[in-house]
Formats: C-alpha cells, sequence, structure tokens
C-alpha cells in the first residue's frame, strides 16, 4: 500500500507543577523554602529515515500525545522530564501547519529531524522564589502547556530520473527493463496506481534512481484521473523521460500526448517545464512509422532527444540509459 499523504495531530506533555515546601529538621530552625521545579513536557520530532517508504504508520495512528512532565517535590527535588516522542517517515518529506500552510521542515537526507511540537517548561517551586526579604513564599507556578498542532505530511520521492507520460504508453515495463524492480504491468488504462523506484545501473559504471509516475491525462492538473496524487513527486526529479506510445494501436496521437503532458506539469507547477526533458518512443517493435516520423520532427523542431526504444524486447533501452547516465553527470 502506498500513501503519501497524511494529517495527525500532535501535542507536546505540559510541563509538571512547581512544589510549595519547607524543609523541616530536628535541630534545624527556620529551614526555609525546599519546593522543588517541576519538569518540562515531551517534545515531539519528526525524523527521516530510508527505512521508511510510505505513512502506513500515519495511517493507523494520527493522534501522538508526548508525556507530561512530573511535578516538583519537596527537599528541592526536581520533576522528572516527560518522554520525547520520535515520528519516523520517509526521506522527501514535507512537513506543514495544517492551519496556516507555513512549511515546517523539508526533510531530504537520513536522520535529519525536526521539533514540531515543544513540550510545555516545568513550574518553579517555592524555593525559586526565596529573597533577602521574603524567606518563606507559599506559591509555585503552574507547568506551561505544550504545544499543539494539526500536521500536513506530504511525501515527495527522491529519484533522479521521473519516467512520465500518459497510461499505457509502457513506462513500467521501461523500469522494469531498465531496474530490478517489477511494478504490476497491465493491458489496461491505470495499471501503474503508485509510483516506483528503481536503481538503474548504467554500462559506464554509473547508477542512478528511475521512478514510474502514474499516468497523466488531460486535466489531471485540475484533479483527472489519477495524476493529481502524484505530480508532486516529479518535483524531485533531476531530468524527465517522456514515455510515448508511437504504435499505430495507440490511443492517442504522439504528438498530442506530448503536448498534453507538458501542459499538465506545467499547469501544476511552471518549475517543471525548466527540468531537463527526453523522449522515448516506445513501443517501436509495432507498427509505427507515420507516428514515429511526426514525433521526430516534432523533437527536432523543440530540441528534444529523442530515443526510439522497445521496452519489451529491449531495443534502444541501453542507448537511452547511456544517455542518461551522462546527462545526470
Amino acid at each position: 500500500m502506498f500513501i503519501d499523504t497524511a494529517r495527525i495531530y500532535v501535542k507536546a506533555g505540559d510541563g509538571g507543577r512547581g512544589c510549595i515546601s519547607f524543609r523541616r529538621e530536628k535541630f534545624v530552625p527556620r529551614g526555609g523554602p525546599d519546593g522543588g521545579d517541576g519538569g518540562r513536557g515531551g517534545n515531539i520530532y519528526i525524523e527521516a529515515s530510508a527505512s521508511y517508504r510510505t505513512f502506513l504508520d500515519q495511517k493507523y495512528q494520527q493522534r501522538y500525545r508526548a508525556e507530561d512532565g512530573k511535578d516538583g517535590q519537596g527537599k528541592g527535588k526536581h520533576g522528572r522530564a516527560g518522554t520525547d516522542i520520535l515520528i519516523k517517515v520517509p526521506l522527501g518529506l514535507v512537513v506543514k501547519d495544517a492551519e496556516s500552510g507555513q512549511i515546517l521542515a523539508d526533510l531530504l537526507e537520513e536522520g535529519q529531524r525536526v521539533l514540531v511540537a515543544r513540550g510545555g517548561r516545568g513550574g518553579r517551586g517555592n524555593a525559586q522564589f526565596a529573597t533577602s526579604t521574603h524567606r518563606a513564599p507559599r506559591y509555585a507556578e503552574e507547568g506551561k502547556e505544550g504545544e499543539e498542532r494539526v500536521l500536513l505530511l506530504e511525501l515527495k520521492l527522491i529519484a533522479d530520473v521521473g519516467l512520465v507520460g500518459p497510461p499505457n504508453a509502457g513506462k513500467s515495463t521501461l523500469l522494469s527493463a531498465i531496474s530490478a524492480a517489477r511494478p504490476k504491468v497491465g493491458s489496461y488504462p491505470f495499471t501503474t496506481l503508485a509510483p516506483n523506484l528503481g536503481v538503474v545501473e548504467a554500462n559506464s559504471g554509473r547508477s542512478f534512481v528511475a521512478a514510474d509516475i502514474p499516468g497523466l491525462i488531460e486535466g489531471a492538473a485540475q484533479g483527472a484521473g489519477l495524476g493529481i496524487h502524484f505530480l508532486r513527486h516529479i518535483e524531485r526529479t533531476r531530468l524527465l523521460v517522456q514515455v510515448i506510445d508511437v504504435s499505430d494501436m495507440a490511443d492517442l496521437d504522439p504528438v498530442e500526448a506530448l503536448e498534453a503532458v507538458a501542459r499538465e506539469m506545467g499547469a501544476y507547477d511552471v518549475r517543471l517545464m525548466a527540468l531537463p526533458q527526453v523522449v522515448a518512443a516506445n513501443k517501436i517493435d509495432l507498427s509505427c512509422g507515420e507516428n514515429l516520423r511526426r514525433l521526430r520532427e516534432f523533437c527536432d523542431g523543440k530540441g528534444l532527444p529523442l530515443f526510439p526504444i522497445s521496452a519489451i524486447t529491449g531495443e534502444g533501452v541501453g542507448e537511452l540509459v547511456h544517455h542518461l547516465a551522462g546527462a545526470l553527470g
């Protein structure tokens, strides 16, 4: 199960109360105040870990409450601090405040951590208020409340190369051909319901990570189809490969398909259009002469590198991988 968004409630622990106490021992007259301070409330942190791919844990646990600090005691004993909570999430996570929309963190590296709810400060005991003129204070502080907020967690996969294109263009088949990934492949639209990652080894000894993004259709940026849920994953990529079906049996004209995908990416975020792009004309093992010719003319006019390939037979795939590895450097 692939889950790439979550909404959780976090509440840090409250601080413990300060203690009102006076030292009373035999042969110690006027012992004075000895009330200890309360402990601070537990904090809540979010930490990125490569061991996680989705928010499956947050699907079943959506509320996090850290431990309160313990109250202070007599004889100058301070309360213990509340235990912190550490929420582990996948790399590539964006943490947002649900109310304001403010981005609190963008976690890209292993072990990177952000404090999302600070525990309340413990109250001071009456020993803290004793002065030379006020030797027997009979008051102490209550602990402060811990922070609470609702967070939006949004995952953006970290990949060097993003495979994009309309449904059934052969993106998943291409990913399985160039890496050890084995995504589900079917002969119907929207076979891929979740992004897949694969590590690609080039003949030059270089390697890179490729992501297969579910098919984009007209209107995806406005919510049509599945694309709106996965367009965010393209943002992390360094290079895009537009996989286009050029066979005579293709559902879409290849040039129109290429332009439609470009429009949806631009409508979602115009910065995506600045990413380097390569076109993979797939399914050349089938009859495709006229479609391939028109797509080549279009790509030449736009200055887009075009690689005719067959993800099924492997024809042209090696040249494509070699080009991608060189372009990534």
